[in-house]
């Protein structure tokens, strides 16, 4: 048929006695009057377009390993999300151009599957549409990366509508953008589930009087990184929120600043493990709850629990408050608290806990350090306090010194700590 390659590998010879057996000869001289075997041309494969093409047989063999790629866009073969998400396969790379995409909402089910925008950063707009009355996105797959992608103004009728919800398997976030979403990243309740946040910004929490709208809501899951992302201008709800069974929050700026109104910056309601090194966390002046950090307000979830904060830098611009609200009387007294090396700033308290260390954590005000990003957050060169804290060690073979720090306006850069060390995130 016109247009196929078809591929023969049998023997001549094999061939022509075949032919004499059924001619009851037994005779192999047939074998002289074959026509030539066709040339090989190669394998098909499919184009990022979608079409078909061949691949020459000696470059065959090394893409077979490859994934395949699926570009989408206005003008390509796959033009909205929605079809993306219908049409892409386990194990593929889905390459969104940049672009506004409005109201096209999708839900991922595929495992081993990369998400990333292409030639500049895509945008999900909900547009008042959602995937099953729940997100702009739903990934209930396998193994899923998303990456330079941003989701804006997800809206739904129960007010939690959110920019991804995760609800299945292990999900990759990196270098993305959250904005004006009821909820930005919402994940399921499941214990497997395992969320890694890298490099990405959240923010603008809608302003509706009486919702709790969080930047970012963990659930029950097995495991949740947070690292070099940035939170801010929240309202009512939380800046992050986790009940997570283990929780590594690293080198982050969680700062509201002068128009946020966030509740808490940093909530585990219901315990766990949790390591929070190197951040700067801040509330602002117009905060409703008094306290930045919170544990264990909600009772315990989890048999294993313990919080180990080190090297961080705590900001109250409100006229009092608590650095870290730890709730003892609901998550019990025997909880593991290590709180080391925490810069202090502004008027707060930071009490003792019952069981664990506390040591290094320093009281500053706002004068006394250096803006950066607009915040102030750095000590001077000359600050007393360079080379007054020891270094915190390790937590169950965690190290607590830091050795990067938050890069404006989202990621982190290395750093190696000297012999000078001081309390906080920045060195």
């Amino acid at each position: 048929m016109s247009g196929r390659i078809f591929r023969f590998r049998m023997c001549r010879r094999a061939i022509a006695l075949v032919l004499a057996l059924l001619a009851g000869t037994g005779s192999a001289q047939v074998y002289d009057n074959l026509p030539p075997a066709p040339d090989y041309l190669g394998e098909i494969r499919r184009a990022p377009d979608g079409g078909l093409k061949v691949v020459p047989e000696a470059v065959a063999a090394l893409r077979s390993s490859e994934p395949a790629t699926m570009i989408v866009g206005p003008g390509e073969r796959v033009a909205t999300i929605t079809e993306a998400a219908r049409l892409a396969r386990d194990g593929e790379v889905i390459e969104i151009r940049a672009g506004d995409y409005r109201g096209q909402p999708a839900v991922w089910t595929q495992d081993n599957l990369l998400i990333r925008g292409a030639e500049g950063r895509p945008v999900m707009l909900a547009d008042g549409r959602s995937a099953e009355g729940k997100a702009i996105w739903v990934v209930r797959g396998g193994r899923v990366r998303i990456e330079n992608i941003e989701f804006r103004g997800a809206r739904v009728p129960g007010r939690n509508g959110a920019g991804i919800r995760f609800e299945k398997g292990s999900l990759t976030i990196r270098a993305c953008a959250f904005f004006d979403n009821e909820m930005g990243l919402l994940t399921g309740n499941s214990p497997d589930l395992d969320l890694a946040v890298i490099d990405s910004e959240f923010a603008d929490a809608p302003r509706q009087p009486g919702d709790l709208h969080h930047l970012l809501y963990v659930g029950g899951i097995a495991r949740f990184a947070l690292r070099g992302s940035r939170f801010h201008n929240g309202y009512l709800g939380h800046l992050v929120k986790s009940r997570a069974r283990e929780n590594f929050i690293f080198y982050n700026m969680l700062v509201d600043g002068a128009g946020g109104k966030a509740s808490y910056e940093l909530e585990f309601p219901n315990g766990g493990v949790a390591y929070v090194v190197g951040n700067a966390i801040g509330q602002s002046a117009d905060s409703d709850n008094p306290a930045i950090v919170s544990y264990g307000a909600e009772g315990r979830r989890w048999p294993d629990n313990a919080l180990y904060m080190a090297h961080n830098t705590l900001i109250n611009d409100r006229y009092s408050g608590k650095f870290l609200d730890l709730r003892s009387d609901r998550i019990g007294a025997e909880v593991e608290v290590w709180l080391l090396n925490n810069l202090l700033v502004g008027k707060g308290d930071l009490e003792r806990p019952t069981l664990g260390r506390f040591d290094g954590n320093r009281l500053v005000e706002l004068r006394d350090l250096i803006e950066s990003g607009g915040i102030p957050l750095r000590l001077t060169s000359q600050s007393p306090l360079r080379g007054a804290v020891r270094p915190p060690g390790m937590a169950r073979d965690v190290e607590l010194l830091p050795d990067a720090e938050f890069s404006f306006p989202a990621g982190t850069r290395q750093m190696h700590p000297g012999s000078s060390l001081a309390p906080g995130a920045f060195q």
